[in-house]
């Protein structure tokens, strides 16, 4: 008779979808890791006795750990929904949604998905991406069904406003992140400030942070533009123009092994997002076409 999978093979066999449902909700794979790995600590110390499904338990667990990752990286109030509001007409995901969900490289969505409530964020992404019962989640964001419910859907009409509205234009893309560079490696203050959205957002991984400590660079992520400005300003001269995933970005590399990757994120004619990429097993998975520039 075979040996039934030990407790981390079951967890493993789970962990592309949990990977999945951490990346679209956080935004960023280096996240995302972070959020699997510490719902396999929890399993591990919790066992499996009394889970009837192990796959439902872990999507709940991982959801809460990221819910409560979106609510310390904002500091917006989370607007409370009224359960007896009238729901609006047919407003049910179509195939058109499901489709620009999916693209791992839709700008506007993810754009869009930093303005929504924690709660808002995790109810929409779970049911529309992953197909999660309200029911299900429910427990989740604290919330009732019915308030749940309307909370995807209100998420979802930003969501298809943002994508009529705000398209991703490759060409955009890359005359902001040009012009960041160029800025930034000019000590141009002024010419940063210009290019960075209001409200951009910098984000690093683990490793990023470390790197950034050790040179009394970034010890923590940042919003808005005066800080994110003052922290590139003049110090981008090592940067390179790279394509990341097939998106412009850039690196700093050591020959031509990148150390340190850029993701923007950009939102009309601006940087509305920096991630910092310096985890070798991330990079590693990233394909990086690094330009001359």
């Amino acid at each position: 008779m075979p040996e039934s999978p030990s407790l981390a093979e079951r967890f493993e066999s789970h962990r592309p979808h949990l990977l999945a449902v951490a990346t679209r909700l956080l935004g960023t794979p280096t996240e995302a890791e972070d959020a699997v790995q510490e719902a396999w600590f929890r399993l591990e110390r919790a066992g499996d006795d009394g889970i009837e499904n192990l796959g439902a338990w872990l999507t709940t667990v991982v959801s809460r750990i990221c819910l409560d990752h979106l609510r310390s990286r904002s500091s917006r109030r989370e607007d409370p929904v009224d359960p007896d509001l009238p729901e609006p007409g047919d407003d049910a995901p179509g195939p058109e949604d499901v489709a620009i969900l999916t693209e791992s490289t839709a700008e506007a969505v993810a754009i869009v998905l930093d303005t929504l409530a924690p709660t808002e964020r995790v109810a929409f992404v779970l049911h529309d991406v992953f197909d999660v019962p309200f029911d299900d989640i429910a427990p989740i964001v604290d919330r009732t069904p019915t308030a749940t419910r309307q909370m995807a859907s209100r998420a979802r009409r930003r969501v298809r406003a943002q994508r009529d509205t705000n398209p991703f234009e490759p060409g955009k893309h890359q005359h902001a992140v040009e012009a960041f560079l160029r800025a930034s490696r000019a000590g141009d203050l002024q010419g940063l400030l210009a290019v960075l959205h209001p409200d951009v957002v910098l984000r690093a991984d683990e490793t990023a942070l470390r790197m950034g400590a050790r040179s009394g660079w970034l010890t923590a992520d940042l919003q808005g533009a005066t800080a994110v400005a003052d922290q590139f300003n003049g110090r981008a001269q090592a940067a390179r123009l790279a394509t990341i995933d097939g998106q412009l970005g850039a690196v700093w590399a050591s020959g031509e092994r990148p150390v340190v990757v850029f993701r923007f994120t950009v939102d009309r004619d601006a940087v509305a997002g920096i991630e910092l990429i310096a985890d070798r097993e991330t990079i590693a998975s990233l394909d990086i076409r690094i330009l001359t520039d």
